[in-house]
């Protein structure tokens, strides 16, 4: 806007052809309901906004939160197929006992070290990608990370422990992958008195 007195009229002759004067109006006065409205709504739009920027400062979180367990944890299916074949590389290992070991022949220990070397390297990279095993032998009886199969009557640990691991469990991160198949000990039968 200009600084010019409201009143003052524009010259004829320094208009281009077919433009009339222009006499600017003097301002109306804002009736005070409607400031007080004014102010009203922009509060409502500050707080709309207020309400926004909060909305997706949540989201940007909750996405981050989200595209981190995908890398995470997004193997999880992959790796539970796989547990499948370290358990039966290991049940063929578990097998073999020392006597069969050391009656073995050069090519057979050569296959058998094969098969160890290629469980160790299968569980490295198992665990590489997050996926640790855990064989809970002798701790305290926990149903979140292991699976009852059944009661063992056991004098050497005590009640509530376990006492025999069927199959050893995995963890991806902190969250259960498989739970440990175990053997729970029960205080061992007492001898009846006379």
């Amino acid at each position: 806007m200009t600084d010019k007195p409201a009143n003052d009229t524009v010259a004829k002759d320094s208009l281009p052809e077919g433009e009339a004067p222009v006499v600017a109006a003097a301002p109306e006065l804002v009736p005070a309901e409607q400031v007080t409205a004014a102010l009203e709504a922009a509060a409502e739009f500050k707080d709309k906004h207020l309400r926004l920027l909060a909305e997706m400062e949540n989201l940007r979180r909750r996405t981050e939160r989200e595209v981190a367990d995908a890398r995470q944890y997004g193997i999880a299916g992959f790796a539970r197929d796989v547990l499948a074949v370290a358990d039966n590389m290991h049940r063929a290992l578990a097998t073999l006992d020392e006597e069969v070991r050391g009656a073995a022949d050069a090519k057979l220990m050569s296959l058998i070290e094969g098969v160890e070397l290629t469980e160790r390297e299968l569980l490295k990279t198992l665990e590489k990608n997050g996926v640790k095993k855990f064989t809970p032998q002798g701790e305290k009886f926990d149903p979140n990370l292991h699976q009852a199969m059944y009661e063992v009557p056991h004098s050497d640990v005590p009640a509530g422990h376990v006492a025999q691991v069927i199959q050893s469990g995995y963890m991806i991160g902190e969250r259960m992958l498989r739970p440990a198949l175990v053997g729970v000990s029960k205080p061992a039968a007492k001898a009846a008195s006379n």
